[in-house]
């Protein structure tokens, strides 16, 4: 799978288009928007994985040798992810993320790009009655998901 990524933030103009109380499970922090790894896959989208210090779901990729995962269970949420498509979304300045953390997504990043497609495609199959989950299986992967937010760019 040929794919583009890099560290970035989602700028002031996606938090003014998803408002929280329209949106209330896209990740905000007070005063600053979230670093997130962006993946492009060469769609019509791009994909925004928010890193986070505290992930206790197993939806995401977890870092597992770095100083802040020893402390805490840290990584990148599929379950938070964007779905962008504007390119004003994506702050231009430079996101900075732990060294530790830059290694491990750089020495992982395969898995995480084919975990996070993986987490979309059960989504879409699932939405569009392909392949239908258990409503509890159902319920454990997607109840605080984003995904819902995104039908018109996943063309369900």
């Amino acid at each position: 799978m040929e794919y583009l990524a890099e560290i970035r933030r989602l700028s002031n103009s996606f938090y003014a288009d998803y408002p929280e109380g329209l949106f209330p499970e896209i990740l905000r922090k007070d005063a600053r928007a979230y670093t997130c790894l962006l993946i492009d896959l060469h769609t019509d989208y791009l994909i925004c994985l928010p890193f986070r210090s505290r992930m206790v779901h197993t939806e995401g990729f977890h870092f597992s040798n770095t100083v802040r995962s020893s402390k805490t269970p840290s990584g990148l949420d599929y379950k938070k992810m964007v779905l962008i498509k504007d390119a004003r979304y994506v702050d231009g300045t430079a996101a900075i993320i732990d060294v530790d953390e830059f290694k491990e997504v750089r020495d992982n990043l395969d898995a995480i790009v084919a975990g996070a497609v993986k987490y979309i495609d059960t989504y879409v199959q699932h939405a569009n009655k392909s392949c239908i989950l258990h409503d509890r299986e159902y319920r454990r992967l997607f109840q605080y998901s984003t995904l819902s937010y995104f039908h018109d760019i996943l063309g369900i």
